[in-house]
Order: structure tokens, then sequence, then C-alpha cells
């Protein structure tokens, strides 16, 4: 199988860990991974805030990029989300019928991690062991967008040593939502305080989620209560293995 990795604007910029983690998980399932040095952003935040016109360039090249790969897997349910839903939507907009045929072609390879960890490689136990107590957070658009359901939930559950804690109303909104915690910034940290005062609830020594993002923001908000709280991606977890504790 041709894999090939997307590391998304925050995972390269702010974020590498859980991106390298990607690739660890995905090389010790053996895959052999690719890494496209043309790709860039997936366009979502120019299409979330309204500048469709100016997302397709970013489109056209991540087509460019991916095209032909048999799998493209990515740390982000939100990036994923954006480029199998709302891809095709900017393409068409920009009236370019080869562009348009080049995004159906590409979009259904791309895969969130857990996705493609549990429905393309058939796998919820990748030889992870983390002896900590972890709670995990199902951020909008891998719950709602994508609809991953409790892939993640399996993948934790199959960790050796770790203590899983449930988050309580853990469908709830941490309020982050990529620019609208820049526009709405006073309800997005109540929100994101309601995420952390039910992380805190659990004891948990790690908070665990598949969007870098989410994590960012809630990080946040715990960081500056002193809760004591550490926050780690999906990926991360999951490459941990015995010999590194």
């Amino acid at each position: 199988m041709k894999v090939a990795l997307f590391a998304t604007c925050l995972g390269d910029t702010i974020f590498p860990n859980a991106v390298r983690a990607t690739v660890a998980v995905l090389e010790r399932m053996g895959c052999s991974v690719d890494f496209p040095m043309a790709q860039t952003c997936c366009g979502q935040m120019h299409t979330n805030t309204g500048y469709r016109r100016h997302a397709v360039p970013a489109v056209r090249t991540f087509v460019d990029a991916f095209s032909g790969y048999d799998a493209v897997v990515a740390p982000s349910g939100s990036c994923v989300g954006s480029v199998r839903h709302q891809h095709a939507t900017v393409a068409d907009s920009a009236a370019d019928p080869e562009l348009s045929e080049a995004v159906r072609q590409t979009a259904p390879a791309v895969r969130e991690l857990s996705e493609f960890l549990v429905d393309v490689l058939g796998a919820t136990d990748v030889g992870a062991y983390f002896p900590h107590r972890v709670t995990y957070h199902p951020t909008c658009h891998s719950l709602r967008m994508l609809r991953v359901d409790d892939k993640p939930l399996r993948l934790l559950r199959s960790v050796r040593g770790l203590d899983l804690a449930e988050l309580p109303d853990a469908e709830q909104c941490c309020g982050f939502g990529g620019t609208f915690a820049m526009k709405n910034p006073d309800v997005s940290v109540a929100m994101g305080s309601d995420k952390a005062r039910n992380v805190r609830s659990t004891r948990a020594e790690v908070l665990c989620a598949g969007d870098s993002s989410c994590l960012m923001h809630v990080d946040g908000v715990l960081s500056r209560q002193r809760a004591g709280i550490r926050t780690m991606h999906l990926a991360e977890i999951l490459a941990c293995t015995e010999e590194e504790q």
C-alpha cells in the first residue's frame, strides 16, 4: 500500500511530535510512509471563514501533492474533515472540472489516524505501552464530520498499562473552533473552562485527543489553572513502548 503523511500546518509548525509519532505508529504497523514535500495547508481556515476563492490554490496544491496514493494519513480529524467534505465544494466553485475530478479522486483516500488504523489496517492493538491515567476528548470534526465513533477509544483500551477514565460531557465542544476562538474569545474561553473542569474531575494525568488544535486550547486553560495535567495527541500515546518508559 502506497501511504503518504499529511502533516497539517499546526503539526508542521507547532506540534511536530504528533507528526513524528504518527509516522512511528504507521511504520510499526508495517507501512512505508512518504512525505510529499509540496504539501501545504488544506485551506480549511479560508473555507470556514467564507474566503472560498482564496482556498482554491490550497486545494489545487493538495491534490497535486497527494494524487496517486492509496492512503493519505493525517493526525487531525479537523483537516481530514476539510479535505473530504469541503474540497469538492471549493473545487466546484472554481468552475474547474479538472480540479473537481482530481479532488474526487484524491479526497476519499485521506484518513484520520484512528480511521486508518482500525478501518484500513484492521488494528486496535498497535503494541503501545503507557502506564498512566488518561482521559479522551472526542473532537468535533472527528466526531461529527468524520464519525470516527469509538475508534480512538478502542485503540486506547488496547494500550498496555493505560488506565482510561471516562470524560464527563465528552461530546461537548472544547470551544476552540479555529477562527471561532479569535472572533468569540469570551465564549471560547468559557467553553474551554467547562472542558477543563470536566478533565480535572477525572483525576487523569493526561488529556488525549486526535486534534492538536483542541489540545492546544484546553492545555492553555489547564496550564493557567496549574492543573498539572498534560495534553498528548493520540498518536503520541500510541507511539509509546515499554522500552521508552
